[in-house]
């Protein structure tokens, strides 16, 4: 049986820039009773997500932001404890937007999907959910790579680079990772299969990306903005495709910050910049788990895995991300499987 009380982390203040610990707060909460269509469900694993920055913000964004006091909005996976719907069952591991809190009373359209066996349940909020789904649906649909075209990547050692690396890898593409510092270029390099790595932390970024690069970018899938994409603008080729899928680099966006202008770059190789959201692409989840599910059975991607223990790890977890603490992506485990 459940346990009468459930502990949440909620939203204290609304931070200035990158979410710190103190933004938030963990307390404990009456677990409510199942209402008719609703399902209980024991989360296992929550996460850190970059874009939870500007979930938490005041500044208009793609979603309502989490309100002061509210728990904290995140992908979660976990079994399913008492359900009063016919689809769910005791027992079953389900993943979907389920929050930082130990149980989550939810009804069942707040449930993704079943995590089916045979695979890690972590699996359903890294390479097989939305990292790897962003990946896939990001670099295919938005960049549409070409066999022997060049692919750089910035955060090319994450959750979501990491993968979009493979895939280019997988589609006959050279790929080419951005990454900070040392560690993390020998990932791109000897576990992700990156054809070059280049450290931006470094220094000399223009000369290190024109030596990885010495035919030009094809495409480039931006997680990042700033410097590291001033820098990679500066390398296209006509007809260039840009995915702007993260803008991690910059610290806020009140005022917009002011920098090198792209659109003489855009002009002159005729090249596309388009934005992306992974939750325009949902009527076509199952398409690309199948693939993904695929490829990592058969070896073809591989991942890493940063995992805090407890749910008090949470509230300074998005900050450690933005600091570049982790390698792989950054799970909280709340409970063993």
């Amino acid at each position: 049986m459940p346990p009468a009380t459930n502990r949440q982390v909620v939203l204290k203040s609304r931070p200035q820039g990158i979410p710190q610990a103190e933004n938030f707060e963990l307390v404990e909460t009456p677990l409510p009773a199942l209402k008719e269509g609703q399902v209980l469900v024991r989360n296992l694993y929550v996460t850190a997500e970059p874009a939870m920055r500007g979930w938490v913000s005041a500044v208009a964004n793609y979603s309502e932001p989490v309100p002061i006091g509210g728990v904290m909005r995140s992908p979660a996976v976990g079994c399913v404890e008492q359900s009063r719907h016919p689809d769910f069952k005791p027992g079953e591991f389900v993943t979907g937007m389920l929050g930082w809190q130990a149980y989550a009373a939810v009804d069942a359209g707040a449930i993704q999907r079943k995590v089916p066996a045979g695979q890690p349940v972590s699996t359903a909020l890294g390479v097989l959910g939305l990292n790897g789904l962003t990946a896939y649906f990001a670099l295919l649909e938005v960049g549409q790579p070409k066999a022997g075209e060049t692919v750089v990547v910035s955060t090319a050692a994450g959750a979501v680079g990491s993968c979009v690396g493979q895939i280019a890898k997988i589609k006959g593409c050279r790929s080419v990772g951005i990454a900070g510092g040392a560690e993390k270029v020998r990932l791109c390099r000897d576990e992700f299969g990156y054809d070059a790595a280049v450290d931006y932390k470094a220094g000399g970024l223009d000369a290190a990306l024109a030596a990885a690069c010495p035919d030009g970018v094809d495409v480039y899938f931006d997680n990042t903005s700033g410097a590291i994409s001033d820098a990679v603008l500066k390398q296209l080729r006509p007809g260039a495709r840009v995915v702007i899928c993260g803008t991690a680099s910059i610290a806020s966006w009140d005022p917009p910050p002011a920098g090198p202008r792209v659109e003489r770059h855009l002009l002159v190789k005729r090249a596309r910049m388009q934005g992306f959201l992974i939750f325009d692409y949902a009527p076509r989840f199952a398409e690309g788990l199948a693939a993904l599910t695929e490829w990592v059975r058969a070896g073809k991607i591989r991942y890493r895995e940063d995992v805090l223990e407890g749910i008090e790890q949470a509230p300074g977890s998005i900050a450690g991300l933005y600091r570049g603490e982790n390698l792989g992506k950054r799970l909280i485990r709340i409970a063993p499987e």
